[in-house]
Protein backbone atom coordinates (compact mmCIF):
# COMPACT_ATOMS: atom_id res chain seq x y z
CA UNK A 1 0.00 0.00 0.00
CA UNK A 2 1.30 3.27 -0.95
CA UNK A 3 0.61 6.75 0.15
CA UNK A 4 -0.79 9.39 -2.44
CA UNK A 5 -1.81 12.32 -3.01
CA UNK A 6 -4.63 13.76 -5.46
CA UNK A 7 -4.08 17.37 -6.20
CA UNK A 8 -7.26 18.52 -8.18
CA UNK A 9 -9.46 21.44 -8.50
CA UNK A 10 -12.38 19.54 -10.06
CA UNK A 11 -14.18 17.57 -7.29
CA UNK A 12 -15.09 14.76 -9.67
CA UNK A 13 -11.57 14.01 -10.72
CA UNK A 14 -10.44 13.79 -7.22
CA UNK A 15 -13.56 11.44 -6.63
CA UNK A 16 -12.88 9.06 -8.99
CA UNK A 17 -9.14 8.65 -8.48
CA UNK A 18 -9.51 8.15 -5.04
CA UNK A 19 -12.17 5.63 -5.58
CA UNK A 20 -10.07 3.37 -7.86
CA UNK A 21 -7.07 4.13 -5.58
CA UNK A 22 -8.42 2.95 -2.77
CA UNK A 23 -9.86 0.05 -4.39
CA UNK A 24 -6.06 -0.80 -5.63
CA UNK A 25 -5.57 -0.76 -1.67
CA UNK A 26 -2.97 2.60 -1.41
CA UNK A 27 -4.12 5.25 0.93
CA UNK A 28 -5.06 8.74 -0.92
CA UNK A 29 -5.54 12.44 0.41
CA UNK A 30 -7.23 15.05 -1.42
CA UNK A 31 -6.21 18.35 -2.12
CA UNK A 32 -8.16 21.49 -4.05
CA UNK A 33 -5.53 23.45 -4.70
CA UNK A 34 -1.72 24.62 -4.11
CA UNK A 35 -2.69 25.59 -1.17
CA UNK A 36 -3.82 22.25 0.49
CA UNK A 37 -1.30 20.45 -1.43
CA UNK A 38 1.41 22.74 0.23
CA UNK A 39 0.00 21.72 3.64
CA UNK A 40 -0.58 18.07 2.94
CA UNK A 41 3.01 17.86 2.14
CA UNK A 42 4.30 19.64 4.84
CA UNK A 43 2.36 17.31 7.09
CA UNK A 44 3.25 13.83 5.20
CA UNK A 45 6.02 12.25 3.22
CA UNK A 46 4.04 10.60 0.10
CA UNK A 47 5.24 7.37 -2.02
CA UNK A 48 3.65 9.35 -5.12
CA UNK A 49 1.72 12.57 -6.19
CA UNK A 50 -0.99 13.33 -8.97
CA UNK A 51 -0.92 16.98 -9.43
CA UNK A 52 -3.57 18.77 -11.86
CA UNK A 53 -0.86 21.91 -14.01
CA UNK A 54 -4.18 24.02 -14.14
CA UNK A 55 -5.60 25.26 -10.39
CA UNK A 56 -7.01 28.60 -9.51
CA UNK A 57 -4.61 29.78 -7.22
CA UNK A 58 -1.57 28.31 -8.13
CA UNK A 59 -0.52 26.30 -11.31
CA UNK A 60 0.97 22.76 -11.13
CA UNK A 61 4.21 23.48 -12.76
CA UNK A 62 4.75 26.49 -10.38
CA UNK A 63 4.15 24.08 -7.35
CA UNK A 64 6.37 21.70 -8.43
CA UNK A 65 9.50 24.00 -9.07
CA UNK A 66 8.64 25.14 -5.16
CA UNK A 67 8.96 21.60 -3.76
CA UNK A 68 11.88 20.94 -6.42
CA UNK A 69 13.65 24.60 -4.86
CA UNK A 70 12.74 23.39 -1.22
CA UNK A 71 13.89 19.96 -1.17
CA UNK A 72 10.63 18.63 -0.95
CA UNK A 73 10.22 17.20 -4.49
CA UNK A 74 11.32 13.80 -3.00
CA UNK A 75 8.65 11.37 -4.47
CA UNK A 76 7.49 10.84 -8.27
CA UNK A 77 4.88 13.26 -9.24
CA UNK A 78 2.44 13.03 -12.35
CA UNK A 79 1.13 15.79 -14.06
CA UNK A 80 -2.54 15.98 -15.06
CA UNK A 81 -3.64 18.39 -17.41
CA UNK A 82 -6.53 18.43 -20.33
CA UNK A 83 -4.97 21.25 -21.95
CA UNK A 84 -1.41 21.69 -21.33
CA UNK A 85 1.00 22.21 -24.33
CA UNK A 86 3.79 19.69 -25.28
CA UNK A 87 6.21 22.89 -23.98
CA UNK A 88 4.69 22.87 -20.69
CA UNK A 89 4.82 18.86 -20.47
CA UNK A 90 8.36 19.30 -21.31
CA UNK A 91 8.72 22.20 -18.47
CA UNK A 92 7.05 19.70 -15.73
CA UNK A 93 9.47 17.10 -16.78
CA UNK A 94 12.70 18.88 -17.15
CA UNK A 95 11.91 20.57 -13.07
CA UNK A 96 11.60 16.73 -11.79
CA UNK A 97 8.06 15.19 -12.83
CA UNK A 98 7.80 11.81 -13.25
CA UNK A 99 5.53 11.58 -16.19
CA UNK A 100 2.37 13.24 -17.96
CA UNK A 101 -1.17 12.17 -18.39
CA UNK A 102 -3.61 13.73 -20.35
CA UNK A 103 -7.28 13.99 -19.38
CA UNK A 104 -9.65 12.52 -19.54
CA UNK A 105 -7.47 9.55 -18.00
CA UNK A 106 -8.37 6.26 -18.76
CA UNK A 107 -8.23 3.55 -16.14
CA UNK A 108 -5.41 1.38 -17.80
CA UNK A 109 -3.53 4.76 -18.13
CA UNK A 110 -3.81 5.93 -14.67
CA UNK A 111 -3.13 2.45 -13.14
CA UNK A 112 0.01 1.77 -15.74
CA UNK A 113 1.49 5.00 -14.68
CA UNK A 114 1.07 4.72 -10.63
CA UNK A 115 2.28 1.41 -11.35
CA UNK A 116 5.49 2.75 -12.86
CA UNK A 117 5.98 5.62 -10.70
CA UNK A 118 5.99 3.07 -7.71
CA UNK A 119 8.13 0.49 -9.22
CA UNK A 120 11.49 2.74 -8.50
CA UNK A 121 10.86 2.53 -4.32
CA UNK A 122 10.00 -0.75 -4.43
CA UNK A 123 13.58 -2.67 -4.60
CA UNK A 124 14.65 -0.25 -1.60
CA UNK A 125 11.84 -1.37 0.38
CA UNK A 126 12.32 -5.13 -0.31
CA UNK A 127 15.59 -4.76 0.77
CA UNK A 128 15.19 -2.27 3.87
CA UNK A 129 13.24 -4.65 5.54
CA UNK A 130 12.12 -2.53 8.34
CA UNK A 131 9.43 -0.82 8.04
CA UNK A 132 5.82 -0.59 4.77
CA UNK A 133 5.54 -3.35 2.36
CA UNK A 134 9.35 -4.45 2.48
CA UNK A 135 9.01 -4.94 6.14
CA UNK A 136 5.72 -6.96 5.95
CA UNK A 137 7.26 -9.25 3.29
CA UNK A 138 10.10 -9.72 5.35
CA UNK A 139 8.29 -10.96 8.11
CA UNK A 140 6.14 -13.28 6.57
CA UNK A 141 9.86 -14.69 5.65
CA UNK A 142 10.50 -14.86 9.11
CA UNK A 143 7.58 -17.13 10.30
CA UNK A 144 7.94 -19.66 7.72
CA UNK A 145 10.84 -21.39 9.01
CA UNK A 146 8.94 -21.60 12.04
CA UNK A 147 5.81 -22.90 10.73
CA UNK A 148 8.12 -25.62 9.39
CA UNK A 149 9.78 -26.57 12.19
CA UNK A 150 6.63 -27.97 13.36
CA UNK A 151 4.51 -25.02 15.42
CA UNK A 152 1.09 -24.49 14.19
CA UNK A 153 1.18 -21.37 12.35
CA UNK A 154 -2.92 -21.26 13.00
CA UNK A 155 -5.79 -22.79 13.91
CA UNK A 156 -8.51 -21.27 12.07
CA UNK A 157 -9.90 -22.21 9.13
CA UNK A 158 -9.92 -19.59 5.84
CA UNK A 159 -13.09 -17.98 5.11
CA UNK A 160 -14.82 -19.84 2.86
CA UNK A 161 -16.28 -17.77 -0.59
CA UNK A 162 -18.54 -18.27 -2.56
CA UNK A 163 -19.22 -21.38 -4.56
CA UNK A 164 -19.28 -21.42 -8.19
CA UNK A 165 -22.55 -23.03 -8.33
CA UNK A 166 -25.58 -22.23 -6.70
CA UNK A 167 -29.29 -22.96 -6.34
CA UNK A 168 -31.52 -19.99 -7.19
CA UNK A 169 -35.23 -19.64 -6.44
CA UNK A 170 -37.10 -19.74 -9.94
CA UNK A 171 -40.57 -19.17 -8.65
CA UNK A 172 -40.17 -14.87 -8.38
CA UNK A 173 -40.53 -12.01 -10.50
CA UNK A 174 -37.85 -11.96 -13.74
CA UNK A 175 -36.05 -8.62 -12.20
CA UNK A 176 -35.64 -10.28 -8.82
CA UNK A 177 -34.17 -13.62 -9.97
CA UNK A 178 -32.17 -11.82 -12.07
CA UNK A 179 -30.95 -9.40 -9.44
CA UNK A 180 -30.33 -11.97 -7.22
CA UNK A 181 -28.06 -14.13 -9.55
CA UNK A 182 -26.24 -11.12 -10.79
CA UNK A 183 -25.35 -10.09 -7.45
CA UNK A 184 -24.35 -13.65 -6.32
CA UNK A 185 -21.81 -13.45 -9.86
CA UNK A 186 -20.39 -10.45 -8.83
CA UNK A 187 -19.85 -11.84 -5.00
CA UNK A 188 -17.88 -14.98 -6.65
CA UNK A 189 -15.80 -13.01 -8.72
CA UNK A 190 -14.83 -10.44 -6.12
CA UNK A 191 -13.87 -13.17 -4.08
CA UNK A 192 -12.17 -15.02 -6.46
CA UNK A 193 -9.88 -11.45 -7.84
CA UNK A 194 -9.50 -10.58 -4.10
CA UNK A 195 -11.64 -8.00 -4.06
CA UNK A 196 -10.01 -6.24 -7.10
CA UNK A 197 -12.26 -4.13 -9.35
CA UNK A 198 -9.66 -3.83 -12.06
CA UNK A 199 -9.43 -7.92 -12.67
CA UNK A 200 -13.44 -7.98 -12.02
CA UNK A 201 -14.27 -5.47 -14.38
CA UNK A 202 -11.57 -7.47 -16.70
CA UNK A 203 -12.98 -10.61 -16.16
CA UNK A 204 -17.10 -9.61 -16.55
CA UNK A 205 -16.37 -7.50 -19.44
CA UNK A 206 -17.79 -4.46 -18.00
CA UNK A 207 -16.14 -1.02 -18.31
CA UNK A 208 -15.06 0.02 -14.57
CA UNK A 209 -17.09 2.78 -14.14
CA UNK A 210 -20.45 1.27 -14.93
CA UNK A 211 -19.18 -1.69 -12.54
CA UNK A 212 -19.13 0.39 -9.57
CA UNK A 213 -22.93 1.47 -10.30
CA UNK A 214 -24.26 -1.77 -10.91
CA UNK A 215 -22.43 -3.21 -7.61
CA UNK A 216 -23.93 -0.02 -5.48
CA UNK A 217 -27.32 -1.07 -7.35
CA UNK A 218 -27.42 -4.94 -6.59
CA UNK A 219 -26.35 -4.16 -3.01
CA UNK A 220 -23.02 -5.57 -3.27
CA UNK A 221 -20.55 -4.79 -0.26
CA UNK A 222 -17.27 -3.69 -2.07
CA UNK A 223 -14.64 -4.61 1.09
CA UNK A 224 -16.21 -8.26 1.31
CA UNK A 225 -14.09 -9.47 -0.90
CA UNK A 226 -10.39 -7.34 -0.33
CA UNK A 227 -7.49 -8.99 0.46
CA UNK A 228 -5.89 -8.51 4.09
CA UNK A 229 -2.88 -5.95 2.94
Amino acid sequence: MANILVVDDELGIRDLLSEILNDEGHSVDLAENAGQARSARESANYDLILLDIWMPDTDGVTLLKEWATSGQLTMPVIMMSGHATIETAVEATRIGAFSFLEKPITLQKLLKAVEQGLTPAAPAGAKGKSSGRGGAHAGAGAAAPAAAGGAPASSAPPEPGPLPHQGFDLDRPLREARDGFEKAYFEFHLAREGGSMTRVAEKTGLERTHLYRKLRQLGVDLGRGKRNN
